[in-house]
């Protein structure tokens, strides 16, 4: 089914009876009770159901074999239960406004007028890996699948606000989406960047997703690609721009998405920051895809092992692999660089020559020395985990 043969009604009944399911008791309501949850969206393969309404599904790890995410794989994150379900691409305009010298309303046509532009680039939401930290933290229990590498194709946002003209004084741009809250006191999920951040070069304004127009639930017909940073600025069908001459700080800025102001972004378990700064950008990480955690495998056989890193807008310099625990490390190969906002591939041979259990671990340090603690890092809000990360595997 494609975005123009789905229907508001077609994707109202899907997710509906997903709801519905759930509310019978249908889905389990421990996520870990008996196993993840799943559910098939419009346009979306099989993921891990976190919530229906508003949807958040959760990509599965072994999906990250390949070296770019499928759309029909990506994961989905709303913060409001109104999403859009259908837009008529007739009547939607991309308005902007606010303190500049032309308001402007572009149509998708109007759009592409535009010099077009393309990357790869990791997306991942702020909360990924919460269900991790300890002790826990409220929020979304977002196990790793929260993140996808997709390649984004677009126009520069500063080439939009080039022709609006920003005026003298102007300090943020606010960004809008078609979304909207259940209720009044709900507030609007609006994010911001200041002036100088959204006029870099790779800031875009995209419209399709390897190749494809977005889907629905990733933000058709066009959001914003803040790459390197984390998926809470990136808004979804995105409506509307706005540049302010004050500091944007409604509730999705502040107090929401908010940081420990110190360099690791964290604080002593339980505790609370004295000072804290909107999130920005992310750390750098790295996972064994391959084998999973769990695996029995054969001694004497040769395995590759294989898993992704990545980092906020630098190059992964080097992933070093432990099948001991961390007692000894040797260094993996990488695989095809896709740029530095992508995530890279690497790859480990080893042949276990004796049975048990096995801890598998890696570490990634990015272009400018950033790596992974081994020791995890904690702060209230559930942000930033990036500590190495371990497998468990038998070898009979």
């Amino acid at each position: 089914m494609t975005i123009r043969d789905l229907t508001r009604r077609d994707f109202l009944k899907t997710t509906g009876a997903i709801t519905a399911a759930a509310a019978l008791g249908g889905l389990p309501t421990d996520l870990f009770a008996s196993g993840p949850r799943m559910a098939t969206f419009p346009e979306k393969r099989e993921l891990i159901l976190m919530t229906s309404r508003p949807p958040q599904l959760e990509t599965p790890m072994h999906i990250f074999k390949e070296l770019i995410t499928p759309n029909d794989a990506l994961f989905v994150r709303w913060h409001l239960a109104n999403i859009p379900t259908y837009v008529d691409m007739k009547e939607w305009r991309l308005k902007i406004g606010g303190n500049v010298e032309k308001e402007l309303q572009l149509s998708m046509d109007d759009l592409k007028g535009y010099e077009k532009i393309s990357y790869t680039a990791v997306i991942q939401c702020a909360g990924n890996s919460r269900s991790f930290f300890e002790p826990r933290v409220a929020g979304g229990q977002w196990g790793h699948g929260a993140m996808g590498n997709v390649t984004w194709t677009g126009v520069r946002l500063k080439d939009i606000m080039q022709k609006a003209g920003i005026k003298a004084g102007s300090v943020d741009l606010a960004f809008n989406g078609l979304d909207s809250a259940p209720l009044p006191k709900v507030p609007d999920f609006v994010k911001s960047l200041p002036v100088d951040k959204a006029l870099e070069d790779d800031i875009m304004v995209a419209f399709e997703m390897n190749g494809k127009p977005l889907t629905m639930l990733n933000g058709f017909p066009a959001r914003l690609i803040v790459p390197g940073w984390y998926a809470t600025y990136w808004v979804k069908s995105l409506s509307d721009i706005t540049v302010t001459t004050k500091v944007f700080e409604e509730f999705w800025m502040k107090p929401a998405y908010r940081i420990p102001d110190n360099d690791c972004g964290c604080v002593p378990p339980g505790a609370t920051p004295k000072k804290t700064v909107p999130i920005n950008k992310m750390t750098t990480r790295s996972f064994v895809i391959n084998p999973s955690d769990g695996t029995t495998l054969s001694k004497g056989k040769l395995i590759e092992l294989m898993g992704i890193a990545f980092s906020g807008g630098h190059s992964i310099r080097d992933v070093i692999v432990s099948v001991d625990g961390g007692k000894t490390w040797g260094e993996a190969k990488l695989g095809q660089d896709k740029g530095k906002y992508s995530w890279i591939q690497w790859f480990y041979p080893w042949k276990p020559e004796m049975t048990g259990s096995y801890t598998i671990m890696c570490r990634a340090t990015n272009a400018i020395g950033d790596s992974q603690a081994i020791e995890k890092l904690w702060n209230p809000a559930g942000y930033l985990l990036n500590s190495v990360e371990k497998i468990t595997i038998t070898i009979s």
